[in-house]
């Protein structure tokens, strides 16, 4: 992704589009002069605050199950520095570097908004380190998606204490040693620091805005490959009348219909067989594209709505309004189930997209169907060679997979913290499952375009759509046409690669 100008937090919203050019791109972070005089005024709170004899959560009392506990002034930093240790208790494979900065991004932000109580230096320090490519190493599980992203957050948190490992340009050293190489001072968290550094839904949101720039990415491949598998199939382009579509009036259906139109646009392969074709109907898998994708689009769409509102919030627990007389009220802002729930819709909709897909390349392999005209398997010398038969299967394990996956995070709850944290969201199972099924969709995508263009060039000299050309054209660029039997292997994962880019989308 190419570098654009520094992103400056002014207390706005971020959008999708700036997170992943943060997290993926390594763009340049900054504190702008609005969200300093937030971040500062909201420490003044803080500050009356900690010299007065109120209980406060968080800022003079024990976290959790221990809130009725007060804690003495003498021990208050101590005790910021001890709920980051304590709480940096996750397990499992790391999350990867993009999900690693777009959550540090997205906590610079909500801290930046001012309702948080932190000095204008914990800010800055989380900027540095983005800046300076820093990122801590944070174990993947340890979220139960309320009290805020806790074991996450705590272990990119420690980075900034000088405790951990983090990852430089790749490469896993200790804190202390990529925080002095970049003059970058480790953190001393003050009164209520260490828990606002805790407190958010920052990773379910970041890997979200990144797992919502691939759907549209993956959908828009999909609809690519369901145009190449109409003129493969030799199938109608009768069930893509916009007069269907509009009676129906769902939108997502409407705009694939009118993208898979605009792709087979100019097709000499529809008209080929149209007069002396004794098929009535194409089954399914064809003729239900645009109402199967289109629900998943529409399901990718409200899940962007809920993330871009996620972009613009405040997260943390206690929060403190200094513009209304200063006070600091205690709520449940941390709470990922917005989220939980649209992830578990979006993995539903991912089931989908691979599943009509995987439909589409058993109906042209299977040789079933005389009027399609193709080889089983697109096999070179059926019987001799297996052609693409094995592929299907791989398409078919994904979809296993992602039945699986599928099962919703959000509906099952286990109570943390001695009770009192009582109705969690498992936001972040459904959150890191949704990574997952991106991938396992995109995948199977993947199989189907690669499948498609081989059974679409066996019906040249005939043509597809000029759009279709474009994306088969930009396929073969990567992938040869399958004239003998090899390894399908390295051909998909080149595809893939091409779909979770855009380029296949881009080139329609």
């Amino acid at each position: 992704m190419p570098q654009a100008e520094t992103l400056t937090l002014n207390a706005d919203a971020l959008t999708i589009e700036q997170v992943e050019a943060v997290a993926r791109g390594g763009r340049a972070v900054a504190l702008g002069e609005a969200a300093r005089s937030a971040v500062q005024a909201s420490r003044a709170v803080i500050e009356i605050a900690v010299s007065g004899s109120r209980a406060i959560y968080g800022v003079n009392t024990g976290f959790g199950s221990l809130s009725k506990v007060r804690v003495e002034s003498r021990d208050l930093e101590s005790m910021q520095e001890n709920i980051i240790r304590s709480h940096a208790a996750g397990v499992g494979e790391p999350l990867p570097d993009e999900v690693v900065r777009g959550m540090m991004l997205l906590l610079a932000a909500s801290l930046g908004r001012g309702h948080s109580g932190v000095r204008v230096e914990v800010v800055e320090r989380i900027i540095a380190m983005l800046n300076a490519g820093i990122t801590p190493v944070v174990p993947s599980r340890g979220s139960v998606g309320a009290s805020g992203d806790l074991a996450p957050l705590a272990h990119a948190a420690l980075a900034m204490l000088g405790e951990g490992q983090v990852r430089v340009r790749g490469n896993l050293q200790p804190a202390a040693e990529a925080l002095a190489a970049a003059n970058i001072t480790p953190l001393k968290p003050q009164a209520k620091e260490g828990l606002a550094l805790l407190n958010g839904t920052h990773m379910m949101a970041a890997i979200g805005a990144l797992a919502v720039s691939d759907a549209l990415r993956l959908i828009d491949g999909a609809c690519v490959a369901a145009a190449m598998a109409v003129d493969a199939a030799r199938g109608s382009d009768s069930w893509l009348d916009a007069r269907i579509h509009a009676v129906r009036r769902q939108p997502g259906q409407v705009e694939i219909a009118k993208l898979m139109r605009g792709l087979l646009e100019g097709s000499q392969i529809v008209p080929s067989h149209r007069d002396d074709d004794p098929r009535v109907q194409d089954p399914y898998c064809l003729r239900a594209s645009p109402q199967v994708l289109g629900a998943a689009l529409d399901a990718i769409a409200r899940c962007s709505w809920v993330v871009n509102f996620e972009l613009g919030a405040v997260t943390d627990n206690p929060l403190v309004f200094p513009e209304q007389g200063g006070e600091i009220l205690s709520g449940g802002n941390f709470h990922g189930m917005p989220l939980a729930i649209a992830f578990d819709h979006l993995k539903i909709a991912l089931c989908h997209i691979a599943g009509i897909a995987e439909r589409r390349i058993f109906w042209v392999l299977s040789g079933h169907d005389p009027e399609a005209r193709q080889r089983p398997h697109l096999a070179a010398t059926p019987g001799l060679s297996s052609g693409y038969m094995i592929v299907q299967y791989t398409a078919a394990a994904c979809c296993n997979e992602l039945q699986v996956l599928a099962h919703p995070a959000s509906v099952g709850n286990i109570s943390t913290s001695a009770g009192i944290e009582d109705y969690n969201s498992m936001g972040a199972t459904a959150a890191l499952h949704t990574r997952m099924a991106i991938e396992r969709a995109t995948d199977v995508v993947a199989m189907e375009l690669l499948c498609m263009a081989q059974g679409i060039e066996s019906h040249r000299p005939l043509r597809s759509g000029a759009g279709v050309e474009r994306a088969l054209a930009l396929l073969r660029t990567k992938v040869a046409p399958l004239d003998a039997d090899r390894s399908p292997a390295p051909d998909i994962v080149a595809v893939a690669a091409l779909v979770r880019a855009g380029a296949i989308a881009n080139a329609r």
